[in-house]
């Protein structure tokens, strides 16, 4: 959908509206009210905007009812992609909080920024998580493009539930004729051995990067021995302590630059490691632990934007075909911070956890709505008008922020058009019937999660 962006944008919509099977029209117009309204509000008060022409009723109805063809929806997002930013994709989880929602089922207690979130002092809150991939722009801005998320359930592994997105994902690209092999990025919350394990029959087609303590411990492998009964060896006894420099050797790969927001950056990489696995967690039940190779990679930099002091060295496990790229790897890490600006901007400016839904299902539904927003406000961002604040700095067409994208939508909205049809002229139901009680909604336990 290149070329002209507001074609590409109507373009967008028009294949948005055939994703929506259930309740479209409803589900559309919900969509065009988050991006159009003033600010942030709840569900019924974003029923009052011009571009939801329907009653209050409707809104929850849409997400109670609705449907969506995830799977056309997500290669939708994977077609619309920007081809000119760097191929490389973050994943991570943000918790849709329901504190007080006794009647949802399936809350779990997720670790939360706000501290006392279920009435204490602990930084936890009562909810549901939704693991998000999104790809990354190396520009000095917070645009990020959403394409995939699904929910962590009670019972679900969030380092398997990515090593499948990451399949399904690597796949959409491959059939929309991408040739460059992806680099998905996750932090430290995801275990690197296991979610590489589950993509051994892949890492000739994908990259996964992934943050490690810095106290790790690696083996090498060991030397060639003659035979001798028993199991062979699995680990050298030279080990790699990322704390101690006389444990490193000669790095495979190193790569010095000067960088304007980070000063001189230093990478280097060491190959054919592997950490001392046992048969409990994963990989259990298995007869032998296995040997997981990876390129384990440091990175230091002299300095953080804003003139802050630098940490310590960043240690980054690094699978895939080949050798790294040393370049994109350091960028494309830093860069994994940006999902965070997406979660923060779908929160606090598009309101995504402002509404009060009952069930899992229906955040779900939520959710894949204000992807397709945010991804709205991307195609939108090359012709929208500045309407900045008197405060605010002037930028220029093509260089605005997702808030700012967003007051002008409003009029790209009317030159888009919208495919969604008009309401019918109805009269108002008859209502409950008379001697019909309701009961009151079964209640919930906020469910805590095995170790």
């Amino acid at each position: 959908m290149g070329g002209d962006p507001l074609a590409g944008l109507a373009g967008f919509r028009r294949e948005l509206y055939r994703c929506l099977w259930r309740r479209p029209d409803a589900l559309f117009e919900l969509a065009d009210a988050v991006l159009t309204s003033g600010r942030a509000g709840s569900l019924p008060y974003l029923s009052l905007e011009p571009a939801f022409r329907r009653g209050h009723g409707m809104v929850y109805q849409a997400l109670a009812e609705g449907g969506i063809d995830e799977e056309a929806l997500r290669d939708l997002l994977v077609a619309v992609r920007p081809a000119d930013w760097p191929l490389a994709f973050a994943i991570d989880a943000s918790v849709y909080p329901r504190p007080e929602a006794e009647t949802s089922p399936g809350r779990e207690w997720h670790h939360h920024s706000c501290q006392g979130g279920h009435g204490g002092d602990e930084p936890v809150v009562a909810g549901w998580a939704f693991q998000w991939l999104a790809q990354l722009s190396f520009a000095h801005d917070s645009w990020t493009a959403p394409q995939d998320q699904v929910r962590v359930g009670v019972r679900d592994d969030a380092t398997r539930q990515a090593a499948e997105q990451v399949i399904a994902h690597s796949a959409r690209l491959r059939a929309a004729g991408e040739t460059r092999i992806p680099l998905y990025v996750l932090d430290a919350g995801y275990d690197e051995a296991p979610l590489t394990w589950d993509l051994q029959e892949h890492l000739e087609e994908v990259q996964v990067l992934v943050r490690i303590r810095n106290d790790r411990v690696m083996y090498r492998d060991p030397a060639p021995e003659p035979p001798r009964r028993g199991r062979p060896r699995k680990h050298s006894t030279d080990r790699f302590e990322c704390k101690d420099p006389a444990t490193w050797g000669a790095p495979d790969q190193e790569l010095s630059l000067h960088d304007e927001q980070y000063g001189q950056v230093s990478v280097a990489s060491w190959g054919g490691l592997h950490p001392r696995l046992y048969c409990r967690g994963r990989f259990e039940g298995f007869r032998a632990s296995p040997v997981i190779r990876c390129h384990l990679i440091r990175v230091t930099v002299e300095r953080l934007p804003g003139g802050r002091k630098a940490p310590g060295p960043l240690w980054l496990w690094w699978a895939g075909p080949g050798m790294p790229d040393l370049d994109l790897i350091w960028r494309a890490y830093l860069h994994r911070f940006d999902i965070e600006h997406a979660y923060r901007f779908a929160k606090h400016g598009l309101g995504w956890d402002k509404a009060a839904l009952r069930h899992p299902e229906q955040v779900a539904r939520w959710t894949w709505l204000i992807i397709t927003a945010l991804t709205q406000l991307r195609l939108a961002r090359p012709i929208a008008e500045d309407h900045r604040q008197r405060w605010e700095r002037r930028r220029k067409q093509g260089k605005l922020t997702p808030g700012r994208v967003r007051r002008d939508f409003r009029r790209l909205a009317a030159l888009a058009g919208t495919p969604a049809r008009p309401p019918k002229i109805t009269t108002p139901g008859p209502g409950r019937p008379k001697g019909r009680t309701s009961t009151p909604a079964q209640r919930y336990p906020v469910i805590k999660k095995a170790v």
